[in-house]
């Protein structure tokens, strides 16, 4: 694949500073413009920073039919383990599907990371379509009109497909109960930043990670004016001085294991 194939914001974001890593992930259907901002303030803060764009995103909604929730988090798994290589303390980072992930990681690599912070993050839907139709659907359209652009502030755009494609949302939706199921093994130290009016994913979802995971400390921070896609919306700049404030914080004194 070559840039040329690409959407406009759908690029990787890569940057190397200090010995501290963050990984950032974005969300289904989207692509690394909309954490993009975050990524450039954290890296002008000094940190490592990565910010992958997943399989089949960023290209066309066909691509992604293609993939599932197990490339997907292969990808970062990938970008965490080259972080942890090099760097002292790695933090994780996502916005919704992008928090599955962030979650997943948490639960099958605890001792990789120093703390997640989590932007609307989904493990369940109530919709009844998805839980019913999904599994039937898969075989009878590819693909119906999208979920993006769940943003408050007039005039921005998330970049990402326009149409979510069935097959993958499929293979998410059954991703959702497994990493709720064992969310108790998330120990780590939790940021988790929550839209109180989100039309993407029902708030009850922030309320369920709170309450299920085990980490000891956590930092709940309602955003109030600001929809889904929060990374690009009024509370953008609250979610990234909280995160750099919750990365210094979890990083302090934290030494690499032998």
């Amino acid at each position: 694949m070559t840039n040329s194939t690409l959407i406009p914001g759908s690029a990787a974001f890569s940057h190397d500073g200090d010995d501290v890593g963050v990984l950032l992930i974005h969300g289904f259907t989207g692509a690394p413009g909309s954490l993009q901002a975050w990524a450039e303030h954290l890296a002008g803060q000094g940190y490592t920073v990565r910010l992958p764009l997943l399989p089949g995103h960023g290209t066309r909604w066909q691509d992604m039919n293609r993939t599932t929730f197990a490339d997907w988090l292969g990808a970062v798994t990938a970008s965490l383990q080259e972080l942890t290589s090099s760097c002292r303390a790695v933090v994780v980072g996502g916005l919704s599907m992008g928090g599955t992930l962030t979650l997943r990681l948490a639960e099958i690599f605890p001792d990789a990371m120093a703390g997640i912070i989590l932007v609307n993050p989904a493990v369940l839907t109530l919709r009844k379509d998805a839980k019913y139709l999904l599994p039937a659907l898969r075989y009878i359209v590819p693909a119906y009109p999208g979920i993006a652009g769940d943003i408050a502030k007039p005039g921005m755009v998330e970049p990402g497909y326009k149409w979510v494609p069935v097959k993958a949302m499929y293979t998410l939706s059954r991703a959702w109960p497994v990493v709720r199921a064992e969310l108790d093994k998330v120990t780590v130290p939790m940021l988790l930043l929550h839209s109180t009016i989100d039309h993407t994913v029902e708030p009850v979802n922030a309320q369920i990670v709170r309450d299920e995971v085990s980490s000891a400390q956590i930092t709940d921070i309602p955003l109030e004016r600001s929809y889904h896609v929060a990374t690009m919306d009024y509370d953008a700049e609250l979610i990234f001085t909280s995160s750099v404030e919750f990365i210094e914080k979890v990083t302090a004194g934290r030494v690499d294991l032998p």
